[in-house]
């Protein structure tokens, strides 16, 4: 039993109950309450002698015991008399059934006083205070002395290998949506191709020039020089600082006809195309790389300095170690929401790569028919110098220059085509690639959280077998307590990053959907308006060479009209010399 002092009576309270041993069972004084004396004792100045014979058990038939909302009636009550009550904060080492072994409390008890709960009973703490004790990781993972003697410890809040405290991932969660988070504007274009070096070591520059409100650049107007590896430097540092994000990609590398005219003028466009991708992007255009390569003058310098800072600082054994190290863990999709995406992936890429070959081999007809055009002209002009009648020289001549414009259109045509629709196409075959690239990353993820979790259970196991040989290992006990601690975090950190990961790329599929509707608009928008004014340039060129000709016809019908006017005046004068001279004779 309790000590007077922890359930809230004084000694002569107490005294009264011994000296009653049986008054709470009175059949008129319910068992569900806690009796009268017990309530009032602390807290009265004074107490009067309670007789004995008032609580004397009666000898009455046995009733049902009252509800724990019942209450005695006034006439089977006592008197307090001038007693104050007070109600008892009851402890948990009295325990379940309360300080004298009653039942329940009755109402007129504190809620303080409500009877522990089946995870926070005295044994329950006392046996994770011996683990804690064999364990000796009082310090790392078990509760603080204050928590322990709190009555209504948990099971939550004692030690439990199983429950490590959470580790904050090292990705910061995103908890605005990324659509919503203001960002600067940002104004890029990629121009001025200039050819640099000599035959063995030559490569083309582009000059990148930017306008832009962020406060992270120092001014907001500048334009540096970079050439085509430095996009690819910047296309794979984005993909290792920002795992689960779709970088939009650079344009391939290409070994022949890489100084052609046409070639350079693509890749300008796809990589000016990548940078305005980069600096639209919610997440990527915070990125401190990006902002290296936007406004870097010495940008070779800078990024070996970088490089050199991160070897320094970097973990003997970051992500990809932990991925290297579990290469035997075998990933299986478990969301089918990114089962379904992958199969999606598959059939959209292979899609728009025939599309780009349909594509290309459009371009490369119309090219084909400019360059025969041409030769039909020239053959016109040839067969037009020669001719001796003027009037069919003439429509020849004009025949011939009509098919010299009619190529020119047809190349402009192929030209259009590529930057509108060839472009866009491309570009989303390289992005199915970034998207590949998204989820790769998070299989890695997965692997290293799968691999933290294998070397968590073997440390568990290395522990359980450590306290099942007693106390004689108890340093090398402690040692992997404190392992088995850390192991918990990381296991748990790697966890958060793998599900954070999972979400960012839901997110930004949905990014993509949006983008890929709006791009595809814009270039079948654009790819129809130019097919229009083609062949309206084209109806109007064939409409001013018939112009011509009916002009040359009217000509030609006049001229005929003239020289047969004046030769029947000639015969009608013979005619009439004649007559003359017939009547003459």
């Amino acid at each position: 039993m309790s000590s007077n002092g922890q359930h809230g009576f004084d000694s002569v309270g107490f005294d009264e109950l011994l000296s009653n041993p049986f008054a709470d069972s009175s059949p008129k004084t319910p068992r569900h309450e806690v009796p009268e004396p017990c309530k009032a004792a602390s807290s009265s100045p004074e107490l009067s002698p309670v007789k004995p014979q008032e609580h004397a058990p009666k000898p009455v038939e046995r009733e049902a015991p009252a509800s724990p909302v019942s209450r005695p009636t006034p006439s089977s009550r006592r008197t307090p008399g001038g007693r104050m009550t007070q109600s008892v904060v009851l402890d948990l080492d009295a325990g379940p059934l309360g300080p004298l072994g009653g039942g329940p409390l009755s109402e007129d008890s504190s809620p303080t006083a409500s009877l522990p709960t089946r995870d926070s009973r005295p044994s329950r703490t006392d046996q994770v205070r011996q683990e804690i004790d064999a364990l000796a990781l009082q310090s790392n993972a078990g509760p603080s002395r204050e928590a322990q003697e709190v009555p209504g410890l948990s099971r939550e809040n004692s030690y439990s290998r199983s429950a490590p405290e959470p580790a904050v991932p090292t990705s910061k969660p995103s908890h605005i949506p990324l659509e919503q988070a203001a960002k600067p504007s940002f104004d890029i274009s990629v121009g001025d191709p200039q050819k640099i070096g000599d035959l063995t070591s030559s490569h083309t520059v582009y000059k990148v020039r930017t306008k832009t409100t962020s406060s992270a650049f120092k001014v907001p107007e500048f334009a540096v020089m970079r050439r085509y590896r430095d996009f690819l430097w910047l296309f794979d540092k984005l993909n290792s600082n920002n795992p689960g994000v779709m970088v939009p990609a650079p344009p391939e590398k290409q070994a022949v006809g890489r100084f052609d005219e046409d070639f350079v003028e693509a890749r300008r466009h796809a990589l000016e195309r990548m940078l305005v991708k980069v600096a639209a992007h919610p997440v990527l255009h915070r990125d401190p790389d990006f902002k290296l390569f936007l406004e870097s003058e010495t940008f070779n310098v800078d990024v070996k300095h970088k490089e050199k800072e991160r070897a320094a600082t970097s973990e003997s054994k970051g992500f990809m170690g932990a991925f290297l190290s579990g290469a035997g863990v075998k990933f299986v999709e478990q969301d089918q929401y990114f089962e379904d995406k992958k199969n999606w992936l598959e059939v959209m890429e292979y899609q728009l790569k025939v599309l780009s070959k349909a594509i290309d081999g459009v371009v490369r007809q119309r090219k084909d028919l400019a360059g025969a055009t041409y030769e039909f002209g020239n053959s016109l002009s040839s067969l037009s110098s020669t001719e001796l009648d003027r009037e069919l020289g003439n429509s020849l001549a004009a025949l011939s220059d009509l098919q010299i414009r009619i190529k020119e259109l047809y190349e402009r045509q192929a030209q259009q085509d590529i930057l509108t629709m060839g472009n866009t196409v491309e570009e989303y075959v390289r992005l199915c690639g970034s998207i590949k690239t998204a989820l790769q990353a998070r299989q890695k993820a997965y692997i290293s959280w799968q691999t933290a979790e294998s070397d968590l259970t073997k440390k568990r196991s290395s522990v359980d077998k450590l306290k099942r040989q007693g106390r004689t290992q108890q340093d090398r006990l402690s040692l992997l307590g404190d392992e088995l601690v850390e192991s918990e975090r990381k296991c748990n950190q790697l966890r958060l990053e793998f599900e954070e990961v999972g979400k960012l790329l839901k997110t930004e599929f949905e990014r993509f959907d949006k983008e890929k509707v709006e791009d595809f608009k814009t270039c079948v928008e654009t790819f129809l308006e130019s097919a229009v004014e083609s062949q309206k340039a084209l109806i109007e060129g064939w409409e001013t060479y018939l112009t011509y000709l009916d002009r040359e016809d009217q000509d030609q019908h006049e001229s005929v009209g003239d020289r047969n006017g004046v030769s029947e005046e000639q015969q009608t004068s013979t005619n009439q010399d004649e007559r003359r001279a017939e009547v003459a004779e």
